[in-house]
């Protein structure tokens, strides 16, 4: 089920997903998408038109979920620590905050349209609390 959406305008071609903490420095090198325990940097196309983000909730029972067409570029546990589930660019201008449940470790999956330079589409499924 589809618990959020947002359209994101980036300065940079990276937009960052994860937890309220503070966004360590990841390297993306040639990488479509990079992470630590925290955050997840993804690469997109920046600059020319808005990033839209579709986050859902698994497992999905009704509704649409993500879109089974797009590349999966990191699938695994973060860590949440307030649970909220922050997406936002780089720089700083741009932040979106969803609270997704209570604190802990998430299961995430993020998948993109294109993945590399040109992502202009990104769907996030955030699994329930992991034990």
């Amino acid at each position: 089920m589809q618990i959020a959406g947002v359209d994101v305008y980036v300065n940079h071609p990276v937009l960052a997903l994860g937890s309220t903490d503070w966004l360590p420095v990841l390297s993306l090198e040639e990488e479509p998408a990079v992470s630590c325990d925290t955050h997840v940097a993804v690469r997109v196309k920046a600059q020319v038109q808005l990033i839209k983000v579709r986050v859902f909730a698994e497992p999905v029972d009704e509704g649409p979920g993500p879109d089974d067409s797009f590349v999966t570029v990191f699938d695994g546990p973060l860590a949440l620590t307030d649970g909220r589930l922050v997406i936002g660019d780089v720089m700083g201008e741009t932040r979106f905050v969803k609270l997704v449940g209570e604190q802990g470790r998430r299961w995430v999956r993020v998948a993109v349209n294109e993945p590399g330079w040109n992502a202009v589409a990104v769907d996030i499924s955030v699994g329930p609390k992991l034990q």
